[in-house]
């Protein structure tokens, strides 16, 4: 049995092991989170290196793709240096099914006006960012206030292609701690920037990056983002959020992180190496790649 582990910078308390079949080929699933331990985490990933077809980086990217350029995050890199099994972040997956996410979840709504996405940061969601602009709704990026604590928003695209030319080669050699929420930092919620998410009808990226600064009221709003648990949904039905809308495609009629799935991926098609996105679409499918819309 092929077997996919995901080490992640989140919290320990999500830890799960599953068995199950995908693409026709049983799969032992596991999820290890490390509260925040970088330490702990590279010692995991040397651990286990001989006993894992691939690994799932979970909690952080490995990097960024921004307008066909890619940016490493070093100190990120730094955690994986000479292991040999494939580790992936789940950037392929995301890429797959946010680039035309707008796209397929419209239908699936009642009419959206004003057609408002707000991006927390949208370096890191670039191709659902794409997306939204191709579905022709206007949008505001957040990468300033929510990714480095500058109360300034973007509103064009140029700007945030010229502020990841300049910001994202910086940002890749400093603590990623920094950045992004990791521990228990992930579960404390610091309303913040309510200008920011009342002006949008949609709040668009990672849950993490929503929930920091979640303000205590979004009536009729709707959320567009990763997995979530049953505690955040119980978190934006509390505040009167309209949708919950998923884009992590369903696989043996359950959804998984997209690093866990990617890494599902890589094991089974066994090249020893990450998937290209034409690779990930043939395994995924097309009809699996529809989000999940739950009425709240």
């Amino acid at each position: 049995m092929k077997r996919a582990v995901s080490i992640s910078l989140g919290s320990s308390r999500r830890n799960h092991t599953a068995e199950t079949t995908l693409c026709g080929e049983p799969i032992r699933l596991e999820r290890i989170g490390t509260d925040g331990d970088q330490q702990e985490m590279r010692r995991l990933f040397l651990a286990l290196d001989a006993e894992v077809d691939a690994f799932g980086f979970g909690g952080a990217d490995l990097g960024l793709e921004v307008n066909e350029r890619y940016y490493p995050l070093y100190s990120v890199h730094q955690l994986i240096e000479g292991v040999k099994s494939p580790v992936v972040d789940g950037g392929g997956v995301r890429a797959l099914v946010e680039r035309r996410i707008a796209q397929r979840i419209e239908p699936m709504l009642p009419p959206i006006h004003p057609k408002r996405a707000l991006f927390c940061v949208g370096v890191a969601r670039y191709a659902m960012v794409r997306s939204f602009i191709d579905a022709g709704y206007e949008v505001m990026f957040g990468d300033l206030a929510f990714g480095l604590g500058v109360p300034l928003f973007i509103r064009r695209l140029s700007t945030l292609h010229i502020l990841a030319r300049i910001m994202l080669p910086i940002m890749g050699r400093i603590p990623f701690h920094w950045l992004y929420p990791t521990g228990e930092s992930q579960n404390k919620i610091v309303p913040k920037y309510e200008s920011a998410y009342q002006w949008a009808s949609l709040i668009c990226d990672d849950f993490l990056y929503i929930k920091r600064n979640l303000p205590a009221r979004l009536p009729g709003k709707i959320i567009v983002t990763n997995t979530t648990t049953a505690e955040d949904v119980d978190l934006l039905r509390d505040r009167s959020v309209s949708y919950l809308i998923t884009s992590t495609p369903r696989l043996a009629g359950r959804t998984f992180g997209t690093n866990v799935m990617e890494a599902a991926l890589t094991a089974i098609a066994g090249k020893g190496r990450p998937l290209t996105e034409p690779e990930l679409a043939a395994l995924v499918g097309e009809d699996n790649l529809t989000p999940t819309v739950m009425a709240l």
